[in-house]
């Protein structure tokens, strides 16, 4: 081989180690937005998941009062003290009275609670969950 082609040969090396790097970094971008993504997505079913427990409690509190007192108001009522304390939980119920075909009287209770970890587009992990329930008494 003559000198003066192996002297324009020199420098290729470079050019794929440089290659190589660019590959790599490229990779690793993905990988942490992957896992940045991922992440959030996490987040955001665990406040679903606490959204939900929060408005079931709700939700049987208002059957309880509903079945041993008796009565059906609309109310708020509180998480304070437990894992589900960031959570605001409305409680909303309805009830209707009615006569059975032995002459006996029921009452139809209609109650919804609604679960929300602060106002929507204040949080990024906000979360929001209704439930409703029908019970007869």
């Amino acid at each position: 081989m003559r000198p003066e082609a192996r002297g324009r040969q020199q420098g290729f090396g470079l050019v794929a180690a440089l290659f190589v790097i660019i590959v790599i970094t490229l990779v690793i971008a993905a990988m942490a937005r992957l896992s940045t993504t991922q992440h959030g997505s996490n987040s955001l079913a665990l406040q679903q998941a606490r959204a939900y427990q929060a408005a079931r409690a709700g939700l049987e509190w208002g059957i309880s009062r509903a079945f041993n007192a008796g009565s059906c108001s609309n109310s708020g009522v509180s998480m304070a003290g437990g894992g589900l304390s960031e959570f605001t939980v409305s409680l909303t119920c309805s009830s209707t009275s009615h006569t059975d075909d032995d002459g006996s009287g029921l009452t139809i209770y209609r109650l919804t609670a609604q679960a929300q970890n602060g106002a929507a587009g204040s949080r990024p992990d906000y979360a929001f969950r209704s439930l409703t329930a029908v019970v007869e008494r």
